[in-house]
């Protein structure tokens, strides 16, 4: 999931576009792009889509970002969009293990009314300075719980902390990855709002890849491409990875338990590490499956 893009739940004209462009998953959104007056209008608009052959027969990673638990939208939301094909709902600012159990029930009820096959996972939205400070507690809360998402621009806000800020950035960032390395999940990288600033977007990716991250969301096509770049394993890591993989297979046979790739030094980290370099890989379709 490189790129994720964000389309309005108002905006069913752009469903269809969506699902027919470049990003790996698409986050149908009822929340900060929905005016309170048409949150009604837009769960249904959404639950529609859901159930059409359009959203049956993508292969797209499908998420609906939902209304904060402290709404009164949260349980129509997710009683509106538990459906087959949707691998993830995206929950708002949670606050505390609690809420991650009683959002994960919610839809475990949900699952149930609509004969849901599948088991939708929750993406967490890391955007308030408690679930910053909590995060790993947030992440290990449920089994549901597929990975964590940094909001900056909610965090940072208000705060008073400036959007650009690097070092702020980087902080955010870092405590995220590690709170997320802590459950055994994904990171995932904020959005970036200046879409004519695709050398900022690119520097902020290009950041949250060094840092372990999966993928960057998009809030606009232009943004799909430049995700999709920084996120793809390089033809020299794929190359190196490779290596890694057989070498350790012969390794175990061996009951050897470090040796030297390409004059570096390996160990189970780097093999863990590699195993999923060739899996991102082969499911991009750069090396045989």
């Amino acid at each position: 999931m490189r790129s994720k893009l964000f389309v309005p739940g108002t905006r069913p004209e752009l469903f269809a576009k969506a699902l027919a462009g470049e990003a790996d998953a698409i986050s149908l959104d009822l929340e900060d792009a929905v005016s309170e007056p048409r949150k009604d209008e837009a769960r249904e608009t959404v639950r529609r889509f859901l159930e059409s052959g359009e959203a049956a027969s993508s292969r797209k990673t499908l998420i609906v970002r939902v209304n904060a638990m402290d709404t009164p939208h949260f349980e129509r939301d997710v009683a509106a969009v538990a459906r087959n094909g949707v691998h993830l709902i995206n929950l708002p600012k949670p606050q505390s293990p609690a809420h991650v159990r009683a959002a994960a029930e919610a839809i475990e009820r949900a699952e149930r009314a609509n004969g849901v096959q599948a088991p939708i996972g929750l993406l967490l939205n890391i955007e308030t300075p408690n679930a910053l400070r909590t995060a790993a507690e947030l992440a290990l809360a449920h089994p549901r719980v597929a990975g964590l998402q940094l909001g900056l621009g909610d965090l940072f806000e208000p705060l008073g902390i400036a959007r650009r800020e690097p070092s702020a950035i980087r902080q955010a960032m870092f405590a995220v990855r590690i709170a997320a390395g802590e459950a055994g999940l994904y990171a995932y990288d904020s959005a970036f709002a200046n879409i004519r600033d695709a050398e900022g977007f690119r520097t902020e990716a290009m950041l949250a890849r060094d840092l372990g991250f999966l993928g960057k969301t998009c809030i606009h096509p232009s943004q799909i491409a430049i995700a999709n770049e920084v996120f793809r394993p390089t033809d020299e890591e794929i190359a190196h990875a490779c290596k890694v993989v057989e070498a350790a297979r012969d390794a175990d046979a061996r009951g050897v338990g470090a040796y030297v790739v390409d004059g570096k030094m390996i160990d189970i980290p780097f093999v863990i590490r590699a195993r999923a370099i060739v899996e991102s890989a082969r499911s991009l379709g750069l090396i045989p499956g």
